[in-house]
């Protein structure tokens, strides 16, 4: 394994028992009865655990857009050109996508990335240019990537985790773009999982029937021909994967071994999220999952992972969208916690309380 990759492995921690009992036991001693807040005192917790602080903040919001481009999406898998990759690229650089208006809600700032956009589209300097490749290669009739750009996209996206975290980010959200990357997904979904393409294949942009049969075909063809080894992620990453899909996974290395929460967004991101624990197994405690998409094979790589989604709306955009919609439920979690009073700091009766005054 490549060096520097083995090295933030290494920096992967378990979360913090401690400080996770601390806010437990604050979420106990709460106005309110014990667990009547669900998930978000689940969340709340963990959080804590993630940031080995019984009071964790949500302040600084990012989410981390990539995008790339996937010589399979010529085969016709998609609805859309891939063209259409790099002029969203331009969209989400002008505030005008959906991921925008969401991250503006929350307070979230979008780092938009080219992974690997077949033509960079544009010179922007808010763009950040992380491509190690200019768009895979078609997985269907072998490697998606060499395995020194796999690891290269792994380690670039780690290296922005660090960057925006050393800026002050308390949760970073992944999400992507680029047109056929369910394809990859639904490939590598189908690896980890076990599962049959055409139980995990869905119709991504809204193709018809029969581009769905050309779809899981070029998934079967590319598993076949290219085996990819599910105990070796850099390997699937390598064979059947995406820049994109690579460098989110990068990004989930890098926050945890930061101590920072990942707000996952739908298929794609959550692929992602398969090869970064293939990768690096402790990263998995650092991840949460912001929705469950409409793709089909999304509930089996959510499965696969023990991440249960916080949100169903019936999504399937990508970009993000999901995660910002998460990132708002985490930071009210974290403001529940630190900010609602205890029973004793309100001066108000719990239920221990209550009792003693009737015996």
């Amino acid at each position: 394994m490549d060096e520097r990759l083995r090295s933030i492995i290494e920096r992967i921690e378990p979360l913090d028992a401690a400080a996770m009992a601390a806010a437990r036991a604050r979420q106990d001693r709460l106005t309110k009865p014990p667990g009547a807040l669900g998930r978000l005192e689940e969340l709340s917790v963990w959080l804590a655990g993630v940031r080995g602080a019984p009071l964790p903040q949500v302040q600084k919001k990012v989410i981390v857009t990539a995008a790339a481009d996937h010589g399979v999406a010529r085969r016709g898998v998609s609805a859309y050109p891939a063209e259409v990759t790099g002029q969203m690229v331009l969209n989400f650089l002008a505030g005008g996508a959906a991921v925008n208006v969401l991250a503006r809600q929350v307070g979230a700032q979008v780092i938009v990335v080219d992974a690997g956009v077949f033509s960079q589209p544009s010179d922007d300097a808010r763009l950040i240019v992380r491509a190690p490749l200019r768009g895979t290669a078609d997985l269907s009739v072998g490697p998606a990537m060499p395995r020194k750009v796999a690891i290269a996209s792994l380690l670039n996206g780690a290296d922005l985790a660090h960057d925006v975290i050393e800026h002050g980010a308390d949760v970073i959200g992944i999400g992507d773009m680029g047109i056929g990357n369910t394809t990859p997904s639904a490939a590598i979904t189908a690896v980890f999982t076990g599962l049959p393409p055409a139980a995990v294949t869905g119709r991504g942009t809204g193709i018809d029937d029969a581009a769905l049969g050309a779809k899981i075909l070029r998934i079967e063809q590319a598993i076949a021909v290219n085996a990819p080894d599910p105990t070796d992620g850099v390997d699937v990453l390598t064979k059947i994967g995406g820049l994109e899909i690579g460098f989110l996974a990068g990004v989930c290395l890098g926050a945890a071994a930061e101590r920072r929460p990942v707000m996952v967004d739908g298929f794609i991101a959550t692929a992602a999220a398969l090869i970064a624990v293939a990768v690096a197994p402790e990263a998995g405690a650092y991840l949460a999952a912001a929705h469950r998409s409409a793709e089909p094979g999304h509930d089996a790589a959510l499965a696969h992972l023990g991440l249960r989604p916080l949100l169903d709306l019936q999504m399937r955009l990508g970009e993000g969208t999901g995660a910002a919609l998460g990132i708002g439920l985490l930071e009210a979690a974290a403001r529940v916690l630190s900010e609602m009073a205890t029973f004793d700091e309100a001066g108000v009766a719990d239920s221990d309380s209550a009792s003693a005054g009737e015996s």
